[in-house]
């Protein structure tokens, strides 16, 4: 790509103990394109991460670059300020309250005097709901979570991470346990926020999820990163034939 990535990563490595989890990572991601970073357990993902999320620090030496600009004592609070939200697999949220009430949970918007402003959560909450694509007008902000699907859901959980005009929003493991018609709201959330402009880092065990929604493969294996490319005209068949050989070889 000719355009400047919006985070690039530079020598990245993590130790734990003996354990290597990362090994000499280099990457490179782009506004407004999906990667789905695949890989077995183990493969690193989750300590890729949250790297790039601030909660777990690279072993020295390691360089984050954000628009441009090499981040020093990178941590969670930084990255959040400067557009970068994850979306657990748990998704952490309060059945028993309203989608507004999850929405602004932790970040509820106040008046000088400490009061909650409802009405502005309310009107805010049923804009990001339209933004990332809740078309059916059965769900209002004051619907609770608990009567929602799991696509749904997820998709309470992604307008949470969008709230303050995230660039990146990572993804972990987002249709897992779900049915077939729920994983498929979950992936139109997902092409909603491309649309958007907003970048995504799209985990899964699901190959054909993670297909679906690429522009770009990121295969970890053991530690080490051993294919980053483009989609293109690969289809589902020939990306798991990759993951195969992955397994088999530990390279594509």
């Amino acid at each position: 790509m000719d355009k400047s990535p919006l985070i690039e990563l530079i020598g990245v490595e993590k130790t734990f103990g003996r354990v290597q989890a990362l090994s000499n990572i280099n990457l490179k991601l782009y506004e407004g394109e999906i990667v789905s970073l695949v890989g077995d357990n183990g493969a690193g993902k989750t300590t890729l991460t949250k790297i790039i999320s601030g909660t777990e620090s690279a072993d020295d030496g390691a360089k984050i670059i954000l628009r441009g600009q090499e981040q020093k004592n990178w941590n969670a609070a930084k990255a959040r300020k400067l557009g970068i939200e994850t979306v657990h697999q748990n998704r952490a949220l309060s059945e028993q309250q309203s989608i507004y009430a999850n929405v602004f949970m932790g970040r509820e918007l106040v008046n000088r005097f400490g009061f909650v402003k409802r009405k502005e959560q309310i009107k805010e909450t049923e804009a990001l709901m339209r933004k990332i694509g809740y078309t059916s007008k059965v769900w209002t902000p004051h619907s609770p979570v608990l009567k929602l699907s799991g696509g749904e859901r997820q998709g309470v959980a992604i307008s949470r991470a969008i709230l303050f005009d995230s660039s990146l929003v990572m993804l972990d493991e987002p249709t897992t346990a779900m049915a077939l018609s729920e994983q498929a709201e979950v992936m139109e959330f997902i092409l909603n926020l491309k649309a958007q402009g907003r970048s995504v880092i799209f985990i899964s065990h699901n190959p054909w999820d993670a297909h679906a929604v690429a522009d770009r493969f990121v295969i970890l294996d053991r530690g080490r990163l051993v294919f980053d490319g483009p989609k293109g005209n690969t289809t589902a068949d020939e990306f798991i034939s990759m993951l195969r050989d992955v397994a088999k070889k530990g390279s594509v």
